[in-house]
């Protein structure tokens, strides 16, 4: 493990996620500790995306920022929301100047699967149909996400293909939680690595699902076809239990046809990205904001 960030893991606290509502105040408890963004010259506004039901979302616009991505926070589609995803989304905007549209999408397990990414496609389409009123351009839409909010990014990309709906230029997928299943050798031997281990992303799949059957939707990497999808940024860590997931969905993105661009970390974990401090936390945000600059370029 990097020693920057190894100094990291005895203060890492796991959610077990027996109790959501405790899992998500502690989580937006570590959230607010953290150091804040600079959003000096930004505009931040906070919004209600009409729906069924309607959507807060959070966006953010920097100074001649260019292109948009419709943003999604981590947390298992437990936790998380605009406030705990503040310091994520604000430094994409600034590292990137891109405008951030940060979506508050209901979470699990009192809303499964699929009001998340129903909540997540209505944000996209509201995005597209009015993006003369937001000073936007409807041909450059991202999506994007960590974690749970990465897995759902893919899943509204397959959505929007599927149905014909708004053109997405790019994904960004960081870390990206794909498969249901547990059966990649990083699920199977990561059962104690920092913040996630494979019982950790067990009860995430529970919550999420319920009794439900998984469909491509809910989990991408089900997803047969994946032609005709955005381009994508895949960003994998080392001792992650979704590393190979990861992995295996953006080789599958490139035999059929996407361009993709991989970056596997070394000596990082799921999450350690939020050790700003550390170099390698540090070149994987400027390499994630890169990457969607060069995407988003008019």
């Amino acid at each position: 493990m990097d020693p920057e960030l190894e100094a990291f893991v005895p203060l890492l606290v796991k959610a077990d996620l027996t109790d959501p509502v405790t899992d998500r105040k502690n989580y937006a408890e570590r959230a607010a500790a953290a150091p804040a963004p600079n959003t000096t010259g930004m505009e931040i506004e906070d919004r209600t995306v009409p729906a069924d039901p309607d959507v807060p979302v959070r966006i953010y616009r920097p100074n001649g920022a260019w292109g948009t991505i419709v943003w999604l926070h981590g947390g298992g589609w437990v936790m998380g929301d605009l406030n705990s995803d503040h310091h994520f989304a604000a430094r994409i905007a600034a590292g990137a100047d891109t405008v951030v549209i940060s979506v508050d999408y209901r979470r699990s397990p009192e809303h499964r699967f699929p009001a998340a990414l129903d909540d997540t496609y209505a944000v996209l389409t509201w995005a597209a149909e009015h993006a003369a009123e937001l000073g936007i351009d409807s041909n450059q839409i991202a999506v994007g996400g960590h974690s749970a909010g990465a897995g759902l990014a893919a899943a509204v990309a397959l959505r929007a293909r599927d149905q014909q709906g708004p053109a997405i230029r790019f994904q960004l997928l960081n870390q990206p939680l794909l498969d249901d299943r547990q059966e990649t050798w990083s699920q199977r031997n990561f059962t104690d690595t920092p913040l996630h281990d494979r019982d950790t992303l067990t009860a995430v799949w529970r919550h999420y699902l319920g009794s439900q059957p998984a469909t491509p939707y809910a989990a991408p990497a089900r997803a047969d076809d994946l032609s005709g999808l955005p381009p994508a940024y895949v960003a994998t860590a080392d001792s992650d239990p979704l590393r190979d997931e990861g992995i295996t969905y953006a080789l599958r993105l490139l035999q059929a046809g996407v361009p993709v661009e991989l970056h596997q970390w070394p000596g990082t974990f799921h999450g350690s990205l939020a050790v700003l401090s550390a170099d390698v936390s540090q070149r994987q945000f400027a390499e994630l904001c890169a990457a969607l600059r060069r995407a988003l370029a008019p």
